[in-house]
């Protein structure tokens, strides 16, 4: 990834939100004492977006190795891991505003899913601290999790359109209504997302059309070839998934607060849009529109 151009844009996002946000900020009492820091907040949403794209599983061997052995020309001023820590912390809400600018277009294809974040092993929920209270136990096809699930809904080109976090017990459905706002056309969902008032919703207040695939046991009815098709193809989800926590890492269990967790979380969604080759299904919408007529 190129370093500058990746600060270049952050820099150029910082200058007009850092004014903004210390207006907005709201203080219980005045502040005795206001450490400056040596690092610029855009030096330190590049670092952690780095830090995703490096190949590291462990950011602390990243900071000390790649960052202060390697990039030190390009930060000159950077602090212990430990000041670094408390840094990464304070710039868990300007990286997720970041990532909100780095949304894609809709085009009127859309995928939806959702994927576990587990924050501990199983054999450790009842003596977890860090995310007590806030965490709660999920199930997904293949085991019981503690932690929280993510939502997404991706366009035909892989890119992210929405990002929606919740509990880990949170029905899959609950949250698409306010996910889909300002998004039209198609929206392709595995089974979890069966729902006649979840589809009457979409149609009504939002203009979208939810297609999933039927369970055995339901009536068949009539689909179009190209929703059949788009059906097929929602392997999409999982390459995006698999991209987001096998490269980009969005997901250990490692976190010792949840600011941080936040702020993993957003730099590797960051650190993901931010790729040149994102999985895509290579459609143009205009070339596809003739199928839809057909049926079977």
């Amino acid at each position: 990834m190129d370093i500058i151009k990746l600060f270049c844009e952050i820099d150029d996002f910082c200058l007009k939100f850092e004014p903004f946000w210390k207006q907005k900020m709201l203080l219980d009492k005045p502040r005795l004492r206001n450490r400056l820091s040596l690092l610029s907040l855009s030096e330190v949403m590049t670092i952690i977006v780095l830090f995703h794209t490096a190949g590291y599983r462990n950011f602390k061997q990243f900071y000390l190795e790649k960052v202060c052995q390697q990039l030190e020309s390009e930060f000159p001023k950077l602090p212990s891991y430990n000041r670094f820590v408390e840094l990464q912390a304070q710039a868990m809400l300007p990286l997720w505003m970041y990532l909100w600018t780095r949304r894609g277009t809709c085009s009127g294809i859309s995928f939806i899913d959702s994927t576990k974040l587990a924050v501990c092993h199983n054999r450790r929920i009842l003596s977890h601290r860090v995310f007590e209270g806030v965490a709660e136990r999920g199930k997904t096809s293949v085991d019981w999790f503690y932690g929280f699930k993510l939502h997404l809904v991706i366009n035909d080109e892989g890119e992210l359109l929405r990002i929606h976090f919740t509990k880990g017990n949170t029905d899959d459905r609950e949250p698409v209504p306010h996910i889909m706002k300002d998004l039209w056309g198609m929206l392709y969902g595995d089974k979890g997302y069966l729902s006649e008032e979840l589809t009457k919703i979409l149609k009504l207040e939002h203009d979208v059309e939810l297609i999933t695939k039927l369970k055995k046991n339901m009536k068949q009815k009539f689909i179009s070839l190209f929703d059949k098709l788009m059906l097929r193809k929602r392997a999409i989800m999982e390459t995006v998934i698999d991209q987001l926590k096998n490269i980009s890492q969005i997901e250990h269990t490692r976190h010792r607060s949840l600011a941080n967790f936040l702020g993993n979380l957003a730099g590797g969604l960051i650190a993901y849009t931010y790729r040149t080759k994102k999985p895509s299904l290579n459609l143009r919408v205009k070339q596809l529109t003739g199928l839809q007529e057909i049926v079977f």
